[in-house]
């Protein structure tokens, strides 16, 4: 299992709609999330998402917005279990936790901050407050066999492994190299912006990914309030995920003031067709392209 779940989609202030921002992904064993707003741990429980399972949470920057839900998730977490699971904490260096026996705090920096049985999550820096990272989640490559192709050559069994191993196998005496029989499975790849202002940097870091999951806090008429408060508008989204030449483009922390989005989605759409804006308790399962083999 690939799947992101929106927990909170609602920009500095939440709605009746929408609560304060955090991103849950389930991939395989682990579940992660990227913020913790005011009231995450009780949408965990409303979409389902088992709050005893994280395994690591990750803070975009030091806005109370985006982090303030934290304290209430981990004391829960204490009160929950005895022996409460592990947890690792990624988080700006302004940001300061009681000292809990079950969690492992280290300051997000710039490149690879966390890896697990299968991907990888690297920070990099955003235009936004002091101390702003945007997230990228990405999944190893994996080598894929041409099946019918090994069979035709003779490749039986623990051949298969020790191809893998050591790169080649004889087969009646002929060399059978790895690349004869496969082809490279691309990781898929999902990247969180957090709050920020549009930047080179971004569309770097996105390039090519399966999902981009980018701040909408404004639409297009208010683009100066959006460049002097660091922040984005749905125009500005869509231009990086068209530079970026993403799949999919995911709009979030949506102002209060749009209780109808579709002025930021029709905005963003013009630009960037595949375009979606993310509500409250929202999923999405990342499928694996095959375009690679």
């Amino acid at each position: 299992m690939f799947r992101i779940t929106f927990l909170g989609t609602s920009a500095s202030v939440p709605t009746l709609e929408r609560g304060l921002p955090s991103i849950a992904i389930k991939y395989e064993s682990q579940l992660l999330l990227w913020d913790c707003g005011e009231g995450t741990q009780r949408q965990l429980m409303k979409y389902k998402v088992g709050y005893g399972s994280i395994n690591a949470i990750f803070i975009t920057h030091p806005h109370l917005d985006h982090y303030l839900g934290l304290f209430g998730l981990l004391e829960t977490l204490k009160l929950s279990s005895p022996s409460p699971k592990p947890v690792q904490l990624f988080l700006p260096k302004a940001i300061e936790v009681r000292d809990y026996d079950f969690t492992k705090v280290s300051a997000v920096k710039k490149g690879k901050i966390f890896s697990a049985n299968g991907f990888t999550i690297h920070a990099f820096p955003v235009k936004h407050t002091k101390g702003s990272y945007g997230f990228v989640f990405q999944e190893n490559a994996k080598i894929k066999f041409n099946e019918k192709k090994a069979h035709d050559l003779g490749l039986e069994g623990k051949q298969f492994s020790q191809i893998q191993e050591r790169g080649f196998v004889k087969i009646k005496n002929k060399a059978i190299k790895l690349e004869d029989v496969s082809w490279v499975q691309s990781g898929r790849k999902i990247v969180y912006a957090g709050d920020c202002a549009p930047s080179s940097n971004i569309i770097e870091e996105a390039k090519d990914a399966d999902l981009l999951i980018y701040e909408s806090t404004f639409d297009s008429s208010l683009a100066t309030e959006a460049k002097e408060r660091f922040h984005s508008t749905a125009e500005d989204a869509a231009n990086i995920a068209k530079q970026a030449n993403v799949k999919k483009l995911i709009l979030t922390h949506i102002s209060p003031r749009y209780s109808d989005i579709d002025l930021l989605l029709s905005q963003a759409r013009k630009i960037f067709p595949k375009t979606d804006v993310a509500t409250d308790g929202m999923t999405i399962d990342i499928t694996q392209s095959k375009k690679d083999k």
